[in-house]
């Protein structure tokens, strides 16, 4: 199993973002046929939730519909109002070393289901580079302020009107400098469903905040996350994903005074915090670093591949990353690297899911 991996730039909507689009829209479309019941009002609910929400969004949303095609399915989409369940799971945490403050996190989900591509943007003037994720929206990330955001599923069902976690991600980054502005931010937009949402700054201030559409945010100094909030609320997802191993060995590594940022690296690429479950779709498809005083982003991949970026100096690069399911010889080896300095051309043919999923299917990220 295989998947390449882009790295794409620009400064506003354009030839980048169709390029996301074209290689993300089949699957996703795929997800909203099968998913979402068209209303008469979608469009305009989406539209003033967006005016209430984020104010500062609805041009560059509008932008956004012009450059993918002006179709009235994309415009819905590339709102993410109130969208299906979305189950995106993963591990993230904290570090603080002679570097300053670190924020490391595994994606975990089927491969084929990963839009695999870094983008940096300049669309509303401050640099954001991070993972995409639903085509606009992200992961992880960071901006040129030195804040950096990731994201974990939270562990409950229950789902209301509100905005999916990938545009909230890229709101707080476009939006906030500093720890204190991006939990504010987090506290106004509705959320549709449960996330934990881990932000640090280049101060070394962090935060983890438990979003969650039926309770207020609710703002921790944890320095790690996994899948669960107050505790496992959904006992069946909680089992399939570990998140309370995970989260344990976590709570253990940390307590640990010589614990170092390449032995906490280390640790993300082994299990319990990593996973080779790829044919059941949860196997760790990318480990992201963010460096927030140096502006370093880096990727890690479970076939011992590794890509370094600048933030104001990401450019165009390929690269196939091997992915070996659990029970093979070996789930961390070399790597067959290709780098290519063209953007990425082909969308995968059969990308027909998505992230987005029925929260009793263990379909998780």
């Amino acid at each position: 199993m295989q998947l390449n991996f882009r790295s794409l730039a620009e400064d506003q909507p354009s030839d980048a973002l169709r390029q996301v689009f074209a290689h993300g829209w089949p699957g996703w479309s795929e997800w909203v046929r099968k998913r979402h019941t068209a209303r008469s009002t979608d469009l305009r609910d989406a539209r003033l939730a967006l005016r209430r929400n984020m104010p500062e969004f609805e041009r560059l949303w509008d932008n956004w519909v012009d450059v993918c095609g002006a179709d009235e399915n994309v415009a819905l989409f590339l709102s993410f109002w109130s969208p299906p369940r979305y189950l995106v799971n993963c591990t993230q945490a904290v570090f603080v070393d002679h570097d300053g403050p670190l924020l490391i996190r595994n994606y975990d989900l089927d491969p084929h289901l990963n839009e695999s591509t870094l983008l940096s943007t300049r669309w509303r003037g401050r640099r954001v580079a991070g993972m995409v994720e639903g085509i606009v929206g992200l992961a992880d990330g960071m901006n040129d302020a030195g804040l950096a955001a990731s994201l974990t599923f939270g562990g409950r069902t229950i789902r209301a009107a509100g905005f999916g976690i990938p545009l909230i991600i890229r709101y707080v980054l476009e939006m906030c400098t500093d720890v204190q502005q991006a939990v504010e931010a987090l506290r106004s937009v509705t959320s549709h469903m449960s996330y934990n949402v881990s932000v640090v700054d280049a101060s070394g201030d962090w935060a983890t905040v438990y979003l969650a559409p039926d309770r207020p945010a609710i703002v921790t100094r944890s320095a790690f996350t996994t899948n669960h909030q107050l505790g496992v609320e959904w006992p069946r997802h909680g089992r399939f994903s570990n998140t309370k191993g995970r989260s344990d060995h976590l709570e253990i590594l940390f307590q640990q005074p010589d614990l170092t940022a390449d032995r906490l690296l280390g640790e993300f690429l082994r299990p319990p915090l990593a996973s080779t479950g790829y044919s059941r779709g949860f196997g760790t498809i990318y480990t992201a670093l963010y460096r927030p005083v140096t502006q370093k982003i880096s990727l890690v991949w479970m076939d011992g591949s590794r890509e370094d970026h600048d933030l104001d100096a990401i450019g165009l690069r390929e690269r196939l990353v091997h992915f070996s399911p659990a029970g093979s010889h070996s789930n961390f080896g070399t790597s067959g690297e290709t780098i290519i300095p063209r953007a990425h051309t082909a969308p995968q043919s059969h990308w027909a899911l998505s992230q987005f999923d029925d929260p009793h299917l263990p379909k998780t990220a």
